[in-house]
């Protein structure tokens, strides 16, 4: 295990079409390019031996790490301390723009700001998730090198002048072990680096001045897009951390925003709960639109939703329904899942999945969000058009044909279809909103059959999704399982917060699914999913609940709960998908719904404890 680091030991930067990750010792181990749902160039979080990575580091083994955000950016800086000095390394990608490109640049700007570091460092790149032989080649000595395997290449620009040994002679910069190694020696106030792009540019010596101006523009974009924040209230440190973490998943060609950078990370360690979250799910988005509008950011859920509704567009005369519940950043749907044989997994936890196998579930709740989402962004003024709005009606037809049908619910369960009161909920969600569209807009729409077939929802909500001996509303039909999903029913408006329905089903939650501040999304022994093994607290349903407490007028609970989750959070104000029972970040990571969830939660709490 010594060779894998904590996965909340990380860091992540991005350009808006890519992202890497960095841990607290200043490895480069998760990088795809020139998506996120492409193969990696460097993958050893999820195989040290065979996955490639990039390292800088003291070339000694007496030294501390600190890592840090640069304020309001996504710019990271690791310190390295030893008795000699302390030096840095600021790593950051420059914004790669609207227009999808195979260039995507890394930038490792080293320096040293007190006596002097002598430091290492080795680049060994692995194409094609670590399939694909590759070649260095090094076409101007000194000046870098281009390597090439699989259909991918990544070229190592060197930064600088200044590589030297502790004895004031030059360092050593050698191709070895299928990869690159740089040893020297700097003194305070010196700089150096390295500057890697993929696209199969030309190596060249690129200076220090160069990098730093590029430093400078990156910097200037993060704090500017951070600036644009409406968000006033008592956690802005951790909403706006959330929020550029939210950004850096966001793929700016078509503003659609992945689950997470990463594949593979495991719910449990050691187990077979290791998904590829690399795409587009229309929950997570649809969610994120709720979160960005939230704080002000308009043009990133008028993006989403031009995507979304280009998604219903294309599905026209599709059997499985107007949407599929993820896709692809470019929007399409061929998400096939493979395993990776050759590749052991983080620490042992394996299979090792690319492409994701519950891409054509059957998920009704997806409906609710993307309307919710539209409705909120239309409040906000975002134009639907006369295509937009028809595409939505014949979305909302579907979902009064089928919203009675089993499915596989929220949490993509691999145990079997069933009618789950999130999914249906939800599907009253989508038709309340569609009611609302239409009628505040004037638009044409058989708004007769979605008000009786809403309004048909809510009556087997009440009934059927209710549990009277439990006094809870429960997981599917015939089930007495609680879900943590169900959370989300006062905020759908679904059911008044102060429902003793509601105020009894909360109740039943907290004695069986809340441990503490945090929660699991249901018990999987009582309801099993499918799979073995089992799973931590669910991040996202944590914030959930602080935001079920606080609309139920518990806002001084709903506060503790909500500073006890923000301790959970790693070093830098990110969090994975779940909680352990030890405090450690568990599945893919950063990830977006447990961002998104935190903004809403820290912008209702805020609001409901100013009044």
């Amino acid at each position: 295990m010594g060779d894998y680091p904590d996965i909340s030991n990380h860091g992540v930067i991005g350009d808006l079409q890519t992202a890497a990750l960095i841990d607290t010792e200043g490895t480069i181990d998760w990088f795809c390019a020139p998506r996120f749902d492409s193969p990696s160039i460097f993958g050893s979080l999820l195989d040290a031996q065979r996955g490639g990575f990039c390292r800088v580091r003291p070339d000694t083994d007496d030294y501390v790490t600190r890592q840090l955000y640069l304020p309001d950016t996504a710019i990271l800086l690791t310190r390295y301390m030893t008795e000699a000095g302390v030096g840095e390394v600021i790593d950051f990608m420059p914004i790669a723009g609207h227009e999808p490109t195979d260039r995507h640049r890394i930038a490792r700007l080293i320096r040293v700001v007190r006596g002097s570091m002598a430091f290492v460092g080795d680049i060994r790149p692995a194409f094609e998730y670590g399939t694909a032989e590759h070649t260095g080649i090094e076409p101007a000595p000194g000046d870098g090198v281009v390597f090439t395997g699989g259909g991918q290449s990544l070229t190592v620009h060197r930064v600088g002048d200044i590589v030297r040994r502790g004895d004031g002679q030059a360092g050593t910069i050698e191709l070895v072990e299928g990869g690159l190694r740089v040893r020297g020696m700097l003194h305070a106030g010196e700089r150096t680096g390295v500057l890697l792009e993929t696209g199969g540019a030309a190596p060249t010596r690129v200076p220090v001045e160069e990098l730093e101006a590029m430093l400078l523009d990156t910097q200037r974009y993060w704090r500017d897009w951070v600036a644009r924040s409406t968000y006033r209230g008592r956690w802005r440190e951790m909403v706006h951390r959330s929020a550029i973490t939210l950004k850096l998943l966001t793929y700016a060609p078509t503003g659609a925003l992945v689950a997470a950078p990463t594949a593979g990370l495991p719910e449990q360690v050691g187990g077979e709960r290791n998904w590829d979250y690399r795409y587009t799910w229309i929950r997570d988005a649809s969610f994120s639109v709720h979160a960005l509008l939230g704080l002000g950011y308009a043009e990133e859920a008028e993006a989403f939703g031009q995507w979304l509704l280009a998604r219903v567009q294309e599905s026209a005369g599709d059997e499985s329904g107007p949407l599929k519940i993820m896709y692809r950043v470019d929007g399409s749907s061929d998400l096939a899942e493979t395993t990776l044989p050759s590749w052991s997994g983080y620490r042992d936890s394996s299979p090792v999945r690319i492409g994701n196998g519950a891409a054509d579930q059957l998920q009704l709740d997806i409906y609710g969000e993307a309307m919710d989402s539209i409705q909120r962004a239309v409040d906000q003024g975002f134009q639907l058009s006369h295509v937009g709005w028809t595409e939505v009606s014949r979305m909302l037809d579907w979902v009064c044909d089928h919203w009675d049908t089993p499915e596989e619910g929220v949490w993509e369960t691999r145990g079997g279809r069933q009618k789950f009161t999130f999914g249906r909920f939800m599907c009253w969600t989508a038709l309340d909103r569609g009611i609302r569209l239409a009628e505040s807009g004037g638009r044409p729409a058989d708004v007769a059959r979605w008000r009786h077939e809403r309004d048909e929802i809510y009556r087997r909500l009440m009934t059927t999704s209710w549990d009277a001996e439990r006094g809870a509303f429960v997981q599917h039909d015939g089930s007495t399982v609680l879900d943590a999903a169900n959370l989300v029913m006062p905020a759908m408006g679904v059911i008044s917060p102060r429902d003793p329905m509601w105020l009894s089903t909360l109740r039943a939650m907290e004695q069986e699914l809340v441990s503490d501040s945090l929660v699991y999304r249901y018990n999987p022994a009582a309801s099993p999913d499918g799979l073995r093994g089992s799973e931590g607290t669910f991040t996202l349903c944590s914030f959930w609940y602080v935001d079920a407490l606080a609309r139920t007028g518990r806002t001084e609970e709903a506060q503790l709960t909500f500073e006890k989750m923000l301790t959970y959070a790693n070093h830098l104000g990110l969090y994975a998908e779940e909680i352990g029972l030890t405090g450690e970040q568990l599945g893919n990571f950063p990830q977006a719904f447990s961002h998104l969830s935190l903004i809403n939660a820290a912008v209702n709490l805020d609001r409901l404890l100013d009044h």
